[in-house]
């Protein structure tokens, strides 16, 4: 995985960042890996909590949060790809007079425990046929990392037919605009937590965006998600 992300585009993520709100990278995870974390739910020790969406009205399937410590190859994947994405991140903050965020997780963190954010919200979630999630934000306290990113588990149109996954920006004065993302195994989408900077005839101005998964029509869809920031 570590030759894997060292491939990785920067500038030409930070650019569709930028110009799309929503970037795919290459495969970040091998088939077998993939493989490694989509068996994991099912290990009822790996994880701290787990939310069924139909009893919240949030959609159709469940999730499933870890406990710490992560597993070695999720909290890898958190470690290597924060750092260029607090820089993306941090441009959009310049932006947008907001404020800016450490260099490393570790520091992050830190700052999530003073807030009281302590709880790790990396997941899983599992998708059966007809299951979908509704339109949201994962924001879990008063510090938000504003990217994060979600791997694709399992193989569209192999495990799985239809359940993409959706992004809804709502436009200040304009009607919202929708992205569909289809990403293959073992690729990552990183997307905004609540919103991104745009260029208006005035300078920047915040989008908000939203997202969540279409229907899935048949077979068992798995995907890892990745948060920055804990939880309170």
């Amino acid at each position: 995985m570590t030759a894997l992300l060292d491939r990785l585009d920067v500038p030409a993520l930070q650019q569709r960042l930028d110009t799309d709100g929503v970037a795919t990278t290459p495969p970040l995870l091998t088939p077998a890996q993939c493989a490694e974390v989509t068996a994991m739910f099912d290990d009822d020790a790996r994880f701290r909590s787990t939310v069924v969406m139909a009893r919240h009205s949030f959609g159709e399937g469940s999730y499933r949060y870890f406990a710490d410590p992560l597993p070695p190859l999720v909290q890898q994947l958190r470690e290597k790809l924060y750092p260029p994405l607090a820089r993306i991140a941090n441009r959009w903050a310049e932006r947008l007079g907001e404020r800016t965020f450490p260099d490393g997780l570790d520091a992050l963190l830190a700052e999530c425990a003073e807030l009281g954010q302590h709880r790790p919200t990396p997941l899983v979630l599992r998708y059966g046929p007809g299951g979908y999630n509704c339109l949201h934000q994962d924001v879990y306290g008063d510090l938000t990392f504003p990217l994060q990113f979600l791997v694709m588990l399992s193989r569209p149109d192999e495990d799985f037919t239809g359940g993409e996954s959706v992004f809804v920006e709502q436009r200040p004065r304009q009607q919202s605009r929708p992205v569909v993302v289809r990403p293959r195994q073992g690729e990552a989408v990183v997307f905004p937590v609540r919103h991104r900077p745009a260029r208006g005839a005035r300078g920047f101005h915040r989008v908000q965006v939203r997202h969540g998964v279409s229907a899935v029509h048949s077979g068992s869809r798995h995907v890892l998600g990745i948060i920055f920031h804990n939880a309170r």
